[in-house]
């Protein structure tokens, strides 16, 4: 099924960002990855690289199943190496091994937005293979109502609402600091 990675302490944990397409995980990932100081690496851009396919190439030609194996893979791969700022899919997070290796390798931050705020950011690309349907809106509302109760078990969930990135940059600072700061910092849970 996938390598479950052993826990690591806190300060040594890449910084995951989970939620639906158009949250804004690559935009604003890019922008902390900057602040922090670390690499930014888009879990999708990985798959494609490694796959030689794009995901929608490799949704069509070999199926949903095939791109999360590939992804479980990946970023196990990634969670394996230095702590990065790392950008997930939006079904990377509903894989139990993903989620498991996120826990013991990263900090996860879900960036929560509401539907209207997904449809006009996900209304700019094309490339969206589980949007390529008669009715986008209600797949993205069964996305959300399938979901989030998922991604509300990340570590920190902040509000992805319109405006400036940096804004919601600002917060995930914050909100990192108040997390490190309760958990002491130095544990392996």
């Amino acid at each position: 099924m996938g390598e479950t990675l052993a826990p690591v302490p806190r300060n040594e944990r890449s910084i995951v960002l989970v939620g639906l397409m158009g949250a804004g995980k690559t935009t604003v990932g890019r922008r902390l990855a900057r602040r922090l100081d670390l690499d930014f690496v888009d879990a999708d851009a990985e798959i494609e690289q490694a796959a030689g396919e794009t995901v929608p190439e490799i949704f069509a030609r070999h199926g949903e199943a095939a791109f999360r194996a590939g992804e479980r893979r990946v970023i196990t791969r990634l969670l394996a190496g230095p702590p990065h700022v790392l950008a997930t899919g939006g079904g990377a997070f509903m894989d139990p091994v993903t989620r498991a290796n996120i826990a013991a390798r990263g900090i996860s931050i879900w960036l929560k937005a509401d539907l209207d705020v997904l449809m006009k950011r996900v209304a700019k690309r094309g490339d969206r293979p589980l949007l390529d349907n008669g009715n986008p809106r209600a797949t993205m509302r069964r996305l959300i109502d399938e979901r989030y109760p998922v991604y509300a078990e990340a570590d920190i969930a902040i509000e992805s609402v319109e405006g400036p990135h940096e804004a919601v940059v600002e917060t995930i600072i914050g909100k990192l600091k108040e997390f490190r700061s309760r958990s002491g910092g130095e544990d392996n849970d």
